[in-house]
């Protein structure tokens, strides 16, 4: 459980680095718009179900 809960905490950190992306050469305006809201989404749902297991374990005790 607690590899999972790492698991969660990278995939919220790249959502973060998705989110974030600055345009340069390769990366067009509308490519770095589509990764920051593949980003946020990813955010989003990773730290919903990091939550998720934060409350599972309290309830457990």
């Amino acid at each position: 459980m607690y590899h999972l809960a790492l698991l969660y905490l990278a995939a919220v950190l790249a959502g973060f680095a998705l989110a974030n992306l600055p345009t340069s050469v390769l990366i067009t305006p509308g490519i770095a718009e589509f990764f920051t809201i593949v980003g946020g989404i990813s955010i989003v749902i990773f730290s919903l179900a990091l939550l998720f297991l934060g409350v599972k374990a309290l309830l457990k005790s």
